[in-house]
């Protein structure tokens, strides 16, 4: 992909860190989006992750929070409150988190969202030199090391991912 492009890789360009833009063919309906990408991207399951949007409860009131797991998984929603010093959290309604992120569903990337949101990454993604990550519409991935993602968005590292 050229220079530009979604908002993520904009942001990303303008860090200048390391990473890999890949597009591959996504119809709607195909199924989920992770597995798809996965196959799409000829790797490992594991090492691809979603980005989901919570609703976050704290002692200040509530606030949205981003929390990236692999796709063979989910977000354990404990686990992200308690990673993200919140008293408990929800997942937040589709058209908030569109709204907010700026990307639709499936297409949601932890970059480049029209409003930073406090992010948790689940510990996993430690164990790949490279993770992938929405690049901000459907069928579009960033390949990134997973230290640079978590020193471009200041996110925690934690337990957020639950078996499904």
């Amino acid at each position: 992909m050229a220079k530009g492009g979604t908002p993520a890789i904009v942001m990303l360009e303008a860090t200048g860190v390391a990473f890999i833009v890949t597009e591959f063919h996504h119809e709607p309906g195909e199924g989920n989006y992770g597995q798809v990408a996965a196959e799409a991207l000829g790797v490992e399951p594991e090492r691809v992750f979603k980005t989901l949007v919570a609703n976050l409860t704290t002692e200040a009131g509530i606030e949205q929070v981003v929390g990236i797991v692999p796709v063979t998984g989910q977000l354990s929603l404990r686990e992200l409150a308690s990673a993200l010093e919140g008293k408990r959290a929800e997942m937040c309604p589709v058209d908030l988190a569109q709204r907010l992120t700026g990307y639709v569903v499936g297409g949601i990337s932890p970059f480049g969202q029209k409003k930073r949101l406090r992010t948790a990454i689940d510990e996993t993604c430690v164990l790949f030199d490279t993770i992938f990550v929405s690049g901000g519409k459907r069928g579009l991935d960033i390949e990134i090391a997973p230290d640079d993602l978590v020193a471009v968005l200041n996110a925690v590292i934690a337990p957020i991912g639950a078996e499904r």
